[in-house]
């Protein structure tokens, strides 16, 4: 007979070591990864899995060219073939990842509204629905793996904190001044091609940054800003949402620990 998920999660909090998790939430559901696998479970009581694409050895080892890999690995549960998102919806997510790219054709006067106006649409859309709470949910999940906390937060007893240091808002925090300072340091002639070699470079430099300042309690203030956006991205989730993406984790931790 299976193993349900409560089973699974007693047999988390006992084992001696546990992978680092991480995670997104969707407006119908929770994805929770870890190096090697994600999983995504559906408010509906559906459950999708899959592998996490592994980069070659050697490129993970580069500076900054480690970083953009990581960043297209995250978005594997959403684009393979049985990924997450629909076939209609990834090309507006597809889009909605490369709209600064295609700011380099807007004139300069608009550059900047347009960017911003961008930004916040995407943020809306990517938000809507039940998101908030299930964002919420995501983040209490991973931090009663770290807590070691899984039944008690299935069973509603114990309820982890629904901020994360290593939330997407984090590094979306960090990746704002980082990209200004890339933009007015860049050594090289501007062209036509500069706004997306200076946009690529800043996302591989704050994910170096973000590595840092996670390992290193010295640097932690930086995260501060990320943590306080999180009051406008996550809701407090209910023990529904929370259930789902522990369903999630359940699924990730089962083929960790088998």
């Amino acid at each position: 007979m299976p193993e349900s998920s409560l089973e699974l999660l007693e047999r988390a909090d006992a084992a001696a070591a546990l992978p680092r998790l991480g995670g997104m939430a969707r407006p119908n559901g929770v994805v929770i990864v870890s190096s090697r696998y994600w999983a995504f479970a559906g408010t509906d009581g559906s459950l999708r899995e899959g592998e996490m694409p592994k980069p070659p050895a050697a490129l993970e080892r580069l500076p900054l060219i480690r970083g953009i890999l990581r960043l297209g690995s995250s978005l594997a549960p959403l684009f393979r073939s049985k990924g997450v998102a629909g076939r209609r919806e990834r090309p507006l997510l597809l889009a909605a990842l490369l709209a600064p790219f295609f700011l380099v054709f807007a004139p300069d006067a608009y550059r900047t509204p347009l960017g911003l106006a961008a930004t916040i649409g995407i943020g809306i859309w990517l938000l809507r629905g039940a998101t908030l709470r299930l964002h919420g949910a995501e983040h209490r999940a991973i931090a009663a793996v770290e807590a070691r906390s899984l039944v008690a937060t299935w069973r509603g007893e114990a309820r982890p904190t629904r901020f994360a240091e290593r939330c997407g808002t984090n590094f979306a925090a960090l990746a704002l001044p980082v990209a200004f300072a890339a933009d007015q340091l860049w050594p090289l002639s501007p062209e036509i091609w500069t706004p997306v070699a200076v946009a690529a470079v800043s996302l591989a430099a704050t994910m170096e940054l973000w590595r840092v300042v996670q390992s290193r309690a010295a640097l932690r203030a930086f995260l501060l800003p990320g943590l306080a956006l999180q009051r406008l991205t996550t809701r407090e989730p209910g023990v529904d949402e929370t259930r789902t993406a522990l369903r999630a984790t359940a699924s990730v931790l089962r083929r960790e620990l088998a």
